[in-house]
């Protein structure tokens, strides 16, 4: 049986059933680290991808790969997802009129915060994305994800995980050197990847997280949100799902609400068709939302595109995605 194309323009665009079956059956992952595991391809992180990692580091200089956490995101409510709402609990105003009851002048302040787990900044981890009712490592969705949450695969696992050789893939300067951003609805193919990391004179490896920068982010903080949550967007093509298996990468992040090309490359009703393979099959995560934007410019000014990177999920029990705050220290 021939691998799935590489070549959007023969992509199926009449069948996202098979074209989806046929990438999550070529690039299934189930088994590969055991029955038990809980991480996928996070696996590829060993003690010797960090050392290597570290020993890029030259400068000290560290760039934070968040966007803001505060009632100015992207979020419209699509699935009850909202941005983050900041309540201050007690505050100065407080202290000041000494009516928080602590002894010898003490006072303080104190906050609570209420949003969804992938409102901003975030990693979507492998209980987030079912395949035909079937989990990670080809466990019933339903013995995995409860309304207690994630009992199989919760984010909390990956807490001391995720930091190793990050690589940024400046996509949007490669392709429009003019503009830097690609058009919403581009599909990043696998020639457009090999083509970039070429073109920066950076190779992939096992064990690396690569961060792709379409610089959709850039625009947005330009000319508004608009759709920026969920609506057209620059993206991974679906044809993409066997360089993301073949390369051995631990992790992958856009500057995207979606990681994936929007509309989806089918012209029939799709939805996330790349994420229904890559997590629930591959056992990949992904970051979604990162901001790419002063690490590509510190990257086209030095030349360098790769550096240590270090993005624990908070150890939130059994939920299936996390806030961070990803740093990379160049």
């Amino acid at each position: 049986m021939s691998a799935p194309t590489e070549n959007p323009a023969e992509v199926d665009r009449q069948n996202p059933e098979a074209e989806i079956t046929a990438r999550a059956e070529a690039f299934r992952n189930w088994g590969r680290w055991g029955e038990d595991d809980v991480l996928g391809t996070l696996n590829f992180i060993d003690p010797a991808a960090r050392v290597a990692a570290a020993a890029l580091v030259r400068e000290g200089r560290v760039i934070s790969l968040a966007q803001s956490f505060d009632t100015n995101g992207p979020q419209k409510g699509w699935r009850r997802r909202t941005n983050p709402v900041h309540t201050m609990t007690d505050t100065g105003v407080d202290a000041e009129r000494g009516n928080q009851g602590f002894p010898h002048g003490i006072g303080g302040a104190d906050d609570v915060i209420s949003m969804p787990l992938q409102c901003s900044t975030q990693w979507d981890g492998l209980g987030h994305i079912f395949d035909h009712g079937m989990a990670w490592n080809g466990r019933r969705a339903g013995d995995v994800v409860t309304s207690e949450g994630d009992l199989v695969t919760g984010i909390e696992h990956a807490a001391s995980v995720i930091v190793s050789r990050g690589v940024l893939l400046d996509v949007g300067r490669f392709l429009q050197p003019e503009t830097a951003e690609l058009p919403d609805g581009y599909a990043i193919t696998v020639a457009d990847l090999e083509g970039c990391a070429a073109a920066q004179s950076v190779a992939i490896g096992r064990g690396d997280i690569v961060l792709v920068r379409t610089g959709q982010l850039a625009r947005a903080r330009r000319d508004g949100w608009g759709d920026y949550a969920g609506g057209p967007a620059p993206g991974l093509s679906l044809t993409t799902a066997g360089w993301l298996h073949r390369t051995e990468i631990a992790a992958i992040a856009t500057d995207t609400w979606g990681f994936e090309v929007r509309p989806n490359e089918f012209d029939v009703p799709a939805f996330q068709p790349l994420h229904q393979v890559v997590i629930p099959n591959l056992g990949l995560t992904i970051g979604e939302m990162w901001d790419l934007e002063e690490l590509g410019s510190a990257a086209a000014d030095t030349g360098r595109y790769d550096f240590l990177l270090s993005a624990a999920p908070l150890p939130i029990t059994g939920a299936v995605g996390s806030p961070i705050n990803p740093v990379a220290i160049l």
